[in-house]
């Protein structure tokens, strides 16, 4: 079988593509991920994803490549990473008894095929005072974690449910989705 290459440095995507138990190296995608003028925080998810695959596959012919990407939307608008303490506190703020949407794209390419899918994870906050909030990104830093918190840590106790068809999509890569990729792509599983 070809080398399976993931696109990302994010040790969350790597924890989760490892327990499929397949051999894989990790690459740095180059990628530009500004959101275009218009576009829909699901159709970002899946141009990233394959942004990041397309990219990482110019600098590895011949080998596999797993590119993915998660957006949140709350009204209808993609919110990014937070990047501060206080863009965290804010995003945080504002989903607070609210659900808010993540969309998160996977795509597999190699061998001149190019296959994608996004799972749709709908997540309910429940209502949330501001020093529990300060707390909590005190306490994990979810600086570069879309939506700000970390659900395989302690953000989990910021919701109320979550509405999922995969349990690892939220964490960063849907390996229900994941796997059915890399089946079409001859790889065993399990």
């Amino acid at each position: 079988m070809s080398t399976l290459v993931l696109a990302s440095t994010s040790r969350y995507r790597a924890e989760l593509l490892a327990r499929l138990r397949l051999a894989f190296d990790c690459a740095k995608p180059e990628v530009d991920e500004t959101p275009l003028r218009g576009e829909a925080p699901r159709a970002l998810a899946v141009r990233l994803a394959r942004a990041k695959a397309m990219a990482v596959a110019a600098q590895h012919p011949g080998a596999w490549i797993i590119g993915s990407d998660q957006v949140a939307e709350l009204d209808g608008r993609p919110l990014g990473k937070p990047g501060s303490r206080n863009a965290a506190c804010a995003q945080l703020a504002a989903m607070s008894g609210r659900e808010v949407a993540f969309h998160t794209a996977v795509c597999v390419a190699g061998a001149g095929m190019q296959r994608e899918a996004c799972d749709l994870t709908r997540v309910a906050f429940r209502r949330l005072r501001p020093e529990e909030i300060e707390r909590y990104v005190d306490a994990e830093l979810p600086l570069d974690c879309a939506g700000s918190f970390k659900c395989e840590g302690l953000g989990i106790a910021l919701f109320e449910a979550i509405h999922s068809q995969d349990p690892t999509a939220l964490v960063g890569l849907p390996l229900i989705a994941t796997a059915g990729l890399l089946r079409e792509a001859g790889f065993a599983l399990p």
